[in-house]
């Protein structure tokens, strides 16, 4: 791998990193890198998606404290979570590059909208004391993020929070608790399909994931001096890029 290659990849797994820390929207940037490095698109996806997993478990286990209360109900969305990504990631390895690459600029549009509008889709604070889980509308809209999840991943956590606010109870730490516990669940079974399917880059997300770490702690400090929706807007304008680019290797 060249030097820069190598470099690139670093500092775009730190970047990916520090925005999760501070916006959230880290996908776009490691998938970006690695796309830029001239990995094919299901590579990068797949590759991706390992690079991103510390940061769920992390965030997971931030929120132990809360998850404790209710890890026994959601039993049925990590269930349901499971099945999804599964068939999300068997659509994704059913696909060849130039498939999936037609594609990637639609899915990078849309992920990139719902990320734009996070701010508007967090869920409102509800009084009840644990996040009640397992209705059937809940249900069958966790599946379908779960399959998005998957196949693609990206603005995955505000989709599911969005949705989960919609159908689930609770305030809104125990939802984004819920939220970070599925999604440990929908990378892992994601990551296992792509593992078995050959389709991860070891070299680049072994290069990917210190800096992911690296990043992660320093978004604390970013936090600090730099405003949310400048992170954010840094965030939205990766995604477009990225979207046209694609539009115009199409």
């Amino acid at each position: 791998m060249p030097i820069l290659d190598a470099v690139l990849l670093f500092l775009a797994g730190f970047l990916s990193g520090a925005v999760n820390a501070v916006a959230g929207g880290g996908t776009f940037i490691t998938f970006g890198a690695m796309t830029l490095a001239g990995l094919p698109p299901i590579v990068a996806n797949a590759t991706s998606s390992v690079t991103q997993f510390p940061g769920y478990i992390t965030s997971t286990l931030a929120y132990w404290h809360d998850i404790e209360h209710f890890w026994r109900g959601a039993l049925l969305l990590s269930l349901i979570s499971a099945l999804g990504a599964l068939s999300g990631a068997l659509i994704l390895l059913g696909l060849d590059n130039p498939s999936f690459r037609a594609l990637v600029p639609w899915l990078l549009l849309a992920a990139t909208a719902l990320f734009a509008a996070g701010p508007w889709l967090k869920p409102a604070p509800k009084p009840e004391h644990e996040a009640a889980v397992g209705s059937l509308v809940g249900s069958l809209a966790q599946f379908a993020t779960a399959v998005y999840g998957g196949f693609f991943g990206a603005g995955m956590g505000v989709m599911m929070l969005a949705t989960l606010g919609l159908t689930q109870s609770g305030d809104y730490h125990r939802l984004n608790a819920l939220k970070n516990m599925l999604a440990v669940v929908i990378a892992a079974v994601a990551i296992l399909v792509f593992v078995s399917g050959g389709v991860i880059a070891w070299l680049q997300a072994i290069i990917m994931i210190p800096g992911g770490a690296l990043g992660g702690y320093a978004g604390v400090w970013i936090a600090r001096r730099v405003p949310q929706n400048a992170v954010r807007g840094f965030v939205i304008a990766v995604g477009l890029f990225l979207a046209f680019y694609y539009f115009d290797k199409g």
